[in-house]
């Protein structure tokens, strides 16, 4: 299913974009609409562009060709807009900081990194982690922390960005069964908020009960649409190659059980 949509719905409007690392295509030419308001996956194979496709809609990766606009207007104009939640193994995680000096870096967006925060930017950090379940955690190093407990931790950072689209990449990797419950209640929330959550996953047995929407990707993007009419065994053959039958099979069960 695509969807037309007029530009007054689109969070997200990617036209043409290729990025090439010396010389060799990572992406080509890649056309999404992300509507306004809705929970999407974005899903492929290792080495398909997934992290790079959020990186180069975050404007953190410059495309070798393409344009991207936010809510209308560039990244520049909408940096304000956009909450991020990076792939837990590009993170430092034996920088000397505590959980809410982490969570704290989130309102620099807002507050400009030369501006001391205030006392209503700590209560709104502590507050973020409380909704993450981490407020007795806030002045525990980040080392000190479990693989779930971490994710919580950036994911409190991303909320506390107050964002009206949010780009999150793998925050279900490594993390405990409680967390990831944690973490798919909370993105929930703030879709049914009108926010936009972008999330790179590698799970399609969760997709249907977790996204509305899916792009499959494998360099070009392979479809696009509702996950009930993207998740067919021709689209999941033509994204992953030999692997197709065992995931479909898989999704299958899934569905059904």
């Amino acid at each position: 299913m695509n969807a037309k949509l007029i530009d007054d719905d689109c969070a997200v409007l990617v036209q043409d974009l290729t990025v090439a690392y010396r010389e060799k295509p990572v992406l080509w030419d890649i056309d999404l609409k992300i509507p306004k308001g809705v929970l999407l996956a974005i899903v492929g194979p290792n080495g398909a562009g997934k992290t790079t496709l959020l990186r180069s809609i975050m404007g953190l990766i410059k495309p070798a060709a393409g344009n991207v606009s936010i809510f209308g207007q560039s990244i520049h104009q909408q940096k304000k807009s956009i909450g991020y939640m990076p792939q837990r193994g590009s993170v430092d995680w034996d920088f000397p900081t505590d959980a809410l000096d982490v969570v704290m870096m989130g309102r620099y967006g807002h507050l400009g990194w030369f501006k001391r925060p205030s006392k209503t930017d700590k209560k709104l950090a502590l507050d973020a982690l409380d909704r993450v379940g981490m407020a007795d955690f806030s002045h525990h190093q980040l080392n000190q922390l479990s693989g779930g407990q971490q994710q919580r931790v950036f994911l409190a950072r991303a909320l506390v960005q107050d964002a009206d689209l949010y780009f999150m990449d793998e925050p279900f990797v490594g993390v405990d069964a409680v967390t990831e419950k944690t973490i798919i209640e909370l993105l929930k929330e703030l879709r049914n908020q009108a926010k936009t959550v972008v999330v790179v996953h590698h799970d399609l047995q969760t997709l249907s009960d977790y996204f509305d929407w899916v792009s499959l990707l494998n360099v070009r993007q392979i479809a696009y649409g509702s996950v009930k009419d993207v998740l067919t065994q021709e689209n999941l053959k033509t994204t992953y190659g030999g692997r197709s039958a065992f995931l479909t099979a898989n999704q299958s069960a899934h569905n059904q059980s």
